[in-house]
């Protein structure tokens, strides 16, 4: 379980990138500023219960309620609110046309991923992982299938909400290499606090020589077993809601499997990905996630969990 956790739950004030870095900077002065109003109304609370009448008066004279009720906290607010609109002013840039894009779809409860080309043909679809190159914006459209979800992988940026019939923009950046856990923010119902996700930033020629393995698929030699796996996966209904690609499996109900033995982690972040765990997924998955909606395949023999897992396992 532990190698799983990457990051998560995310860190929220261990910016990896720009876009991260000014929101973390926003979020440090706003809680010093909560801090010093709080500690003001104290002191003027200790004043006004046990203090000296002296300091009584001038508390309640009508000056210090202009100054302090209204003059201080127009000004105090007003200058915060232009700071920060300009230290986060990169956030809301205009999209150049230029980043590469990625599509990111909030389904309950797990996240479609779909790598685009400059037209925004999808060239590679995934779930659960995002993968970036060091150093170079990316953006993100976002986009739910169902309910509201919410983006957040905070140490490369802000969230973002996904919404039904929208897609919403969020600049990501990773400024160094790295893998960073990221969450739904936004409660879904359900297994919501198992949404998870992660994303992972590679040096720029790792990065390619990665899209570009995935782009092109290769055959996996057979493991002893995978035959029997891939039959039992086709006739048990796995290819109802899964796609494999190259095979007769089309689902789209369900993350896309073609590299699922690739990923690091399953059931959108909660396990890391071997055959014990992905064994112990297809059989029970409603005890390791509660109402998620992949039945528990408990009528399968041990021998046949392990044979669909094997399959699995060699699709990279």
């Amino acid at each position: 379980m532990i190698e799983a956790l990457w990051g998560w739950p995310p860190p929220v004030f261990d910016p990896a990138g720009p876009y991260a870095s000014s929101v973390t900077t926003l979020a440090w002065v706003l809680l010093a500023m909560g801090l010093a109003v709080t500690a003001i109304v104290v002191a003027a609370l200790w004043i006004a219960l046990r203090g000296p009448a002296s300091l009584k008066r001038k508390l309640g004279g009508e000056k210090t309620v202009w100054i302090g009720g209204v003059a201080f906290p127009a000004v105090v607010l007003t200058a915060l609110l232009i700071w920060g609109l300009t230290l986060t002013a990169a956030l809301t840039e205009d999209i150049t046309g230029d980043e590469m894009r990625v599509r990111v779809t909030g389904e309950m409860w797990w996240f479609r991923v779909e790598y685009l080309d400059r037209e925004g043909n999808v060239v590679v679809a995934d779930a659960n992982e995002l993968h970036l190159p060091v150093g170079k914006p990316v953006v993100i459209e976002l986009q739910s299938a169902d309910v509201i979800h919410s983006f957040w992988v905070p140490h490369l940026s802000g969230k973002k909400d996904m919404i039904p019939g929208r897609t919403t923009l969020l600049r990501v950046q990773a400024d160094r290499a790295g893998r960073f856990g990221g969450v739904c923010a936004e409660y879904c119902g359900g297994p919501h606090a198992l949404m998870g996700f992660v994303a992972i930033a590679h040096e720029e020629g790792e990065y390619r020589t990665w899209l570009a393995g995935r782009a092109r698929r290769q055959a996996a030699p057979a493991l002893p077993g995978a035959s029997a796996g891939r039959r039992l996966f086709m006739d048990s209904g796995c290819a109802a809601c899964h796609r494999v690609a190259g095979t007769e499996a089309t689902g789209l109900a369900g993350p896309d499997l073609t590299h699922v033995g690739s990923r690091e982690t399953l059931g959108a972040g909660i396990l890391p990905n071997n055959r014990g765990t992905m064994i112990g997924w297809i059989g029970d998955s409603q005890s390791i996630k509660p109402g998620n909606r992949m039945p528990s395949y408990d009528m399968l023999s041990a021998d046949e969990l392990e044979a669909i897992a094997i399959w699995l396992e060699q699709q990279k």
